[in-house]
């Protein structure tokens, strides 16, 4: 017998968020790894809110919830409540009951700014480092070095000379802007949407962009993200960087350090022996700072070949994260969100580490 297509509201449900959600979807380890950390956080959490005054929206939810954002590449805030309203197994991961009400979007940017002063980004990216290195996926010796630009959310006709007092466009939405012919550059001209981006190109007959520049600090084992740093876009940002980052992890110990051809010069490849770190550059072809004594032996070769992990970092970044194009403003709140996505990149990659391993 056919049954009747109706819908009849039911008046009670019995049945949680966590029953809908199967034994062995893929959250579910991750959900694990986040709750360890966030209770690590506590502590970090009750020192930047105040003790009076009304309950705040917890910020162990918000963090869960700009982390569905990053697995689900979702653009926008607005859109991650709309998700949230009506999608169970986002409410399972967030911590919401079925009948909880959601939150209106200016929620995060009410927040963000505490979440940032408290350096809450870096804290969740400790923690989750401290569960890999305590299933022993970290390597305390070889590790890679690599950077990448990351487009502003400002456009080319933001980017005006110091001091203009043009207050009249013809169109404020859109304005008219023609700088063909003129020379355009950092020290003269600065972006009025976001004045910590820079203009630069990476290489000759590249566009130059408004951006910022990532760097990342890779370990060669398990092709984890062990730290992470977000400065202005120039020639030089990428070496300063990797040399801050790997002077963290040294510790007087002997380190192998792999990079692109962009990191052979003599004077990084000389800052990398002076601390005691061997160098696994790529050779340039002409002129390389690299020599027979570094490049003959077998750990050079596993050393490039290792060093393209870092590619799949950048790339799920950019992608599945959404930061081609960041959607913030100010160097502080995009580095924010860089190592947070990084953070969910490792809880990611833990995961299937460890299901690989099962």
């Amino acid at each position: 017998m056919r049954g009747d297509d109706r819908q009849q509201s039911a008046m009670w449900s019995y049945i949680s968020p966590e029953q809908r959600v199967p034994s062995d979807h893929p959250l579910r380890p991750i959900r694990t790894m986040v709750n360890e950390v966030l209770k690590d956080l506590s502590p970090a959490f009750r020192r930047i809110y105040s003790t009076q005054g009304r309950p705040s929206i917890p910020p162990e939810q918000l963090l869960r919830a700009l982390l569905l954002q990053i697995f689900y590449s979702i653009r926008s805030e607005r859109l991650l409540v709309e998700q949230l309203d009506y999608n169970l197994l986002f409410r399972w991961f967030v911590g919401l009951n079925s009948d909880d009400p959601v939150w209106n979007p200016t929620t995060f940017t009410k927040n963000r700014d505490r979440l940032l002063d408290g350096h809450i980004a870096e804290k969740f990216f400790t923690r989750v480092l401290a569960l890999a290195r305590k299933d022993g996926l970290l390597s305390d010796e070889h590790f890679t070095v690599d950077g990448t630009l990351i487009d502003a959310w400002a456009s080319h006709k933001s980017f005006k000379p110091k001091g203009s007092n043009d207050d009249r466009p013809d169109d404020p939405g859109n304005p008219t802007v023609d700088f063909r012919g003129q020379k355009r550059s950092n020290d003269t001209h600065a972006s009025t949407t976001d004045p910590d981006a820079r203009l630069y190109r990476k290489s000759f007959g590249t566009t130059s962009r408004l951006c910022f520049a990532g760097h990342v600090l890779m370990e060669n084992r398990n092709g984890l993200a062990v730290d992470a740093e977000l400065t202005e876009a120039n020639n030089r940002s990428e070496r300063e960087a990797a040399l801050r980052m790997l002077k963290k992890v040294a510790r007087g110990q002997r380190l192998t350090v792999g990079a692109d051809k962009g990191y052979d010069t003599k004077a990084f490849i000389g800052s990398l022996r002076a601390f005691g770190a061997t160098p696994h550059v790529a050779a340039k072809v002409r002129r390389s700072a690299l020599d027979g004594r570094t490049t003959r032996h077998e750990g050079y070769v596993v050393s490039q070949r290792k060093r393209k992990l870092v590619e799949e970092i950048f790339g799920w970044v950019k992608t599945s994260a959404g930061l081609r194009k960041t959607r913030h403003r100010g160097k502080r709140r995009v580095g924010w969100i860089f190592r947070f996505a990084l953070a969910a990149y490792n809880l990611i990659r833990i995961r299937n580490l460890a299901r690989a391993a099962a």
